[in-house]
């Protein structure tokens, strides 16, 4: 799943506020019971690569993607299991991710 969003914010800004916000997803999980396991990001100049496993019961399900910043915009590129559709609409999860990027950079 590909979402891009402006920002007027400078491109240091615009990282520290997709940095910041990784963490708060990594530490802050909105779904009782769900474990978040090895979790990484790494940044490679404008580029962030990032990994997590999501557990719920019996259930896990890797999500890795990546984060560019440029000086106008945030493109993430993210990887979801096929399964996870079944539970959520890809619509509605692209919906909820690219809401709360706008949030962050406005």
């Amino acid at each position: 799943m590909r979402i891009t969003v402006s920002h007027n914010k400078t491109q240091q800004e615009a990282m520290r506020s997709i940095d910041q916000a990784i963490d708060d997803v990594f530490t802050q999980v909105p779904i009782a019971g769900l474990q978040i396991l090895d979790r990484q990001k790494q940044w490679n100049g404008n580029l962030m690569n990032f990994s997590v496993t999501g557990k719920l019961g019996f259930f896990t399900a890797p999500i890795r993607g990546t984060v560019l910043v440029t000086d106008r915009d945030v493109t993430l590129d993210i990887e979801l299991p096929g399964i996870l559709g079944k539970f959520l609409p890809e619509d509605k999860i692209r919906t909820q991710v690219e809401g709360r990027v706008k949030g962050l950079l406005a």
